[in-house]
């Protein structure tokens, strides 16, 4: 095998466009605009929204469109930064992720026939773990122990996750 085709064959293949009838600009506004009036009236997230975007949130559904058509048709319409955004939310929990996937789910099935529903589940879930990933990850720091190893009195760093640390090691 050479090196090009052992590339080629790590290499993951590309989403595709959903082409599925009933999928299409139209439809998307629909979901981005069913889901977000449900986020809105949404006890714990609904206030967080409401502090976001203050007056008219048709430039928000808009720009969600556009977000959502990249995603599932591949448009290329959206040129947002999704990350920047989200990490300006000081109080968006992690649980709060769990809530948005389930009014996503449950709307995406309400409008869609199963198959579609599914993807857009699917992409909605890696997007999210790639948002709480990026607002909610933070590596503990290294943390150098002294010891002796193999008789030689070196050092080495050793690293001890957060669930491993005691208050009195933060």
């Amino acid at each position: 095998m050479t090196l090009k085709s052992a590339l080629d064959r790590a290499r993951p293949i590309a989403e595709q466009p959903l082409n599925h009838t009933g999928v299409d600009r139209k439809s998307v506004g629909k979901l981005v605009r069913e889901f977000y009036a449900k986020v809105r009236s949404d006890e714990r997230l609904g206030p967080i929204f409401a502090r976001e975007i203050t007056g008219d949130w048709e430039p928000h559904l808009e720009k969600m469109t556009d977000f959502w058509c990249s995603v599932i048709l591949k448009s290329g319409d959206y040129h947002g930064r999704p990350v920047p955004a989200h990490l300006k939310l000081k109080d968006v929990t992690e649980a709060d992720f769990e809530i948005w996937q389930g009014l996503f789910g449950q709307t995406a099935a309400e409008l869609f026939a199963p198959e579609p529903a599914a993807v857009f589940v699917d992409r909605a879930e890696r997007i999210a773990t790639s948002l709480k990933l990026a607002m909610f990850f933070r590596p503990a720091p290294a943390v150098t122990v002294c010891g002796e190893q193999a008789g030689l009195g070196e050092t080495r760093p050793v690293l001890i996750s957060r669930k491993e640390r005691t208050p009195r090691d933060s």
